[in-house]
């Protein structure tokens, strides 16, 4: 007898290289059927189990092949196919093994068992379809040390191929040295049990079977291709899923970033109204449930509109987060702090008794009473807060919450710096302001805002050189209202900006009225609240106005407040310019009563300064108001600004602004604010006197 004692060593090396890739396709196999789910884990499951078996298998044929034996041999086609096909059942055991959530001792120990019973069977299976012309004689020793090899690479390659499931790339690596090993164990396993088998020196040639080279080569070939394009298409969609989810991530990072958006303040990081009132929503849930109680606190700054006007936004801003910082300092327990706009703030907080309420509220009052350190500015404001408890004061969120805006007010109307929990009685001016609110949502389209119009004259006397349009409000029901009684509400709502675009554009009608009857030498000046003058379709609007009315725009003057040309200055140089570029004229309304730089004040391209009515009616010859606007004059007249004094109401005031250099004069010893239709009547008057 001789055992085999010599291999083609081509064959040798293809056939573990081709058990090194079958192994390292089993590896990323599993973990495709691992992060898959539903029919494309099936598909990845049966698809690796038929590559990874395919290749187990070939590994073994090619290894049977590479034996150079002194006679003819060939294969039984039925057992060889069924070596083939143990070799894929064990694979796809092997996969579904390990593709598991779990892999236990319990379970494992038992799966190597069946896996190498598998690899084992398909092993001598293909050795029983090997046909020569004596029979072989085995080596019980190899045959029990090619199980035992079996068995211990079974177990190692189902607890490597389990721990390296993940696609990470250090585990990428990490399952390419595991390939090795099993690979190397697979085919040390395959030619232990070769060398089991002996055969007799005196053999008797067979037919020859099957040519062994070629046969070698195809089946090489075929193995390889196999396990490359499913190695190919596995990585492929690994990459493919790995962008997938990245996006995914990313959609997932985006949606987060939006709904805390949606549901945050994006300055002070604060809840906003939305998420403030599904939280009050749960709150009265939860206290109906309960039988409890809760205190919802409405909160405004005192001085608040002050800083942002003479401070600036920035300023503005920094005051909010650092009044938020001190508000939640001291807040403990349950509770929401919320901002629902500008300087107005919502607590909801767990209050079991009036009296907790009124000691956490003395607290958020106190804590902000102290200065605020902005560097370079040292602020002061205060805090006026409104007191609703629940159920006592309100049944719903919405009650709760007007209930609480009508205690704030009142508190601010008893002095502010304060709390008040709601009485019924707050309600009447609540409910007026409300009412009010609402009416004014519907003046436009009812026609009852109209336009005032008061003359300004050349100092002392005349002639007219042109009007202030005054904005005024035919209510229904109160009669004639002037702006300080509801633009604060405009402001508030936001309906300041179309109400402040029809302005412009109803003064440039009427002028264009006044020009065709032969008064082309009138101007028309028209105030721009703060909020107009930030937006950023304004130079269109005016341009549009004076183009759809053939309004030269020379003839229009904007005002602007001292202290809205201040709060961004670089910014509104840009928009007067651009303005003034255009002809419209631009005047500062309001001087002295802000904080201006005069180096902005000499970038500002403006026409005029406007002196506040507040100096004018206190001047009386001497005093700090003569000096101030003696000192305002001679400024205009340094930086070739023309000046306007408004509220002249007194003769001597006409005497001595005009005497001062001032160029125009408007106020009521001049000429009220007077209808459109009274203009004609008016002008006509006064060229008689």
């Amino acid at each position: 007898m001789m055992p085999v004692s010599h291999y083609d060593q081509i064959l040798v090396v293809v056939s573990f290289i081709v058990a090194i890739l079958a192994s390292y396709t089993a590896l990323n196999m599993a973990g495709r059927v691992s992060v898959s789910s539903g029919k494309a884990a099936r598909v990845w499951l049966i698809g690796g189990g038929f590559a990874m078996g395919t290749g187990i298998w070939a590994m073994h044929f090619i290894g049977m092949l590479a034996m150079e034996l002194a006679m003819s041999q060939r294969y039984d086609p039925f057992l060889t196919a069924i070596s083939m096909a143990v070799a894929i059942g064990s694979s796809l055991f092997a996969l579904w093994l390990v593709s598991a959530e779990r892999l236990r001792l319990r379970r494992l120990l038992p799966g190597s068992l069946v896996l190498g019973t598998g690899i084992v069977s398909m092993h001598y299976i293909g050795m029983a379809a090997l046909q020569v012309s004596v029979p072989v004689i085995w080596d019980f020793f190899w045959v029990g040390v090619s199980i035992v090899i079996a068995m211990l690479a079974s177990l190692a390659a189902l607890w490597l191929t389990f721990r390296l499931r993940q696609e990470a790339a250090q585990v990428a690596v990490m399952r390419a040295g595991a390939a090795l090993l099993m690979g190397v164990a697979i085919a040390g396993m395959h030619y232990t049990g070769m060398m089991a088998a002996h055969f007799t020196a005196h053999a008797h040639a067979l037919d020859q079977g099957m040519n062994g080279s070629w046969l070698a080569v195809l089946v090489s070939v075929m193995a390889l291709s196999i396990l490359a394009i499913t190695l190919v298409v596995s990585m492929l969609d690994a990459r493919l899923q790995a962008r997938t989810s990245l996006l995914a991530s990313s959609l997932a990072q985006a949606n987060r970033e939006l709904a805390e958006m949606a549901l945050h303040d994006t300055l002070t990081r604060l809840p906003n109204r939305v998420l403030l009132q599904d939280r009050l929503e749960q709150a009265i849930s939860k206290a109906k449930r309960e039988g409890s109680s809760f205190a919802l606190m409405f909160m405004d700054l005192d001085g608040f509109k002050n800083v942002n006007d003479g401070y600036g936004h920035d300023t503005g801003d920094k005051l909010l987060v650092a009044v938020t910082a001190r508000l939640s300092g001291i807040l403990k327990g349950q509770y929401t702090l919320a901002r629902i706009g500008g300087d107005e703030f919502v607590l909801l907080a767990e209050s079991k008794t009036p009296e907790e309420a009124a000691s956490l509220a003395s607290a958020l009052v106190s804590v902000i009473d102290r200065p605020f350190v902005l560097d370079p500015y040292e602020i002061m404001v205060t805090l006026s807060v409104g007191i609703t408890l629940y159920p006592w004061d309100g049944k719903d969120e919405r009650e709760l919450m007007f209930n609480a805006d009508a205690a704030m007010y009142h508190t601010k109307h008893m002095g502010r710096n304060g709390y008040h929990f709601f009485q019924p009685s707050m309600n009447q001016l609540a409910q007026t302001q409300l009412q009010l609110m609402n009416d004014l949502w519907q003046a436009m389209d009812r026609r009852e805002l109209m336009l005032h119009y008061q003359p300004k004259f050349q100092a002392p006397s005349g002639p007219i050189v042109g009007f202030e349009a005054l904005l005024r409000w035919q209510h229904p029901k109160q009669g004639l209202l002037t702006p300080e009684i509801f633009l604060p509400l405009a402001e508030k709502t936001g309906l300041i900006v179309p109400i402040g675009n029809w302005v412009i554009d109803e003064a440039c009608r009427q002028l264009s009225e006044w020009h065709s009857q032969g008064h082309t030498d009138w101007s028309v000046a028209v105030n721009l609240s703060s909020l107009q003058f930030e937006q950023t379709s304004l130079i269109e609007t005016v341009m549009n106005s004076l183009e759809r009315h053939a309004i030269p725009p020379g003839k229009l003057i904007l005002e602007v407040t001292e202290t809205t040309a201040m709060g961004n200055p670089d910014e509104s140089v840009r928009i007067l310019t651009e303005l003034t570029t255009l002809g419209v004229k631009a005047s500062i309304d309001d001087f002295g009563t802000g904080y201006s730089s005069l180096l902005y004040l000499k970038r500002l391209p403006a026409c005029e300064l406007k002196i506040d009515k507040a100096f004018v009616s206190e001047l009386s010859g001497e005093g700090e108001d003569v000096t101030i606007v003696s000192a305002i004059v001679a400024l205009a007249k340094t930086l070739n600004l023309k000046v306007v004094a408004e509220g002249v109401e007194t003769e001597m005031q006409q005497r001595f602004l005009t005497e001062l250099g001032c160029n125009t004069l408007q106020g009521y010893l001049l000429g009220k604010p007077i209808s459109p239709d009274a203009v004609a009547a008016f002008s006509a008057g006064h060229q008689q006197s």
